[in-house]
């Protein structure tokens, strides 16, 4: 009927634990994200023996105000993004305002073999794909025996 006061301060403790979580701004479920939730863009990072494919997910944004920049090894993509709200403030009353609106700088560090050079752009339905290829004499080269 009773819990034993042992679990009760596991349980309290494992709250505090949350708590400090939210406090430091990350997800109280424990994920691999490498930053805190409400980050914005959201991205995808992976590579391929020739490139590093990066996917930044940016609803709302107009593809014209995105800058995207390189320098060495860091890519850089900042913009804003505004949201439909009435202008007319006697008019509407918003209770809720979840989705980020602003300005945002988002910084990413690349592997240095990445090829400044030859980086390739795309935005569609929302979705920002580049593409920066490694540098040739990075590659692996295959060997014939003779």
């Amino acid at each position: 009927m009773y819990g034993s006061v042992f679990n009760f301060s596991d349980n309290l403790f494992n709250e505090l634990e949350q708590l400090q979580r939210q406090l430091n701004g990350r997800s109280i479920v424990s994920n691999i994200r490498p930053v805190a939730r409400g980050t914005f863009p959201s991205i995808n990072l992976g590579s391929t023996t020739t490139s590093v494919e990066v996917q930044a997910f940016v609803p709302g944004v107009d593809a014209s105000t995105l800058d995207i920049q390189m320098d060495k090894n860091l890519l850089t993509l900042q913009g804003e993004r505004n949201l439909d709200t009435p202008t007319d403030n006697d008019a509407a009353t918003v209770y809720a305002q979840e989705r980020f609106s602003g300005k945002f700088k988002r910084v990413i560090t690349l592997p240095d073999d990445v090829d400044v050079n030859n980086v390739k752009a795309t935005y569609k339905d929302g979705v920002l794909s580049i593409s920066i290829l490694r540098r040739k004499e990075t590659l692996p080269t295959r060997i014939e025996i003779q």
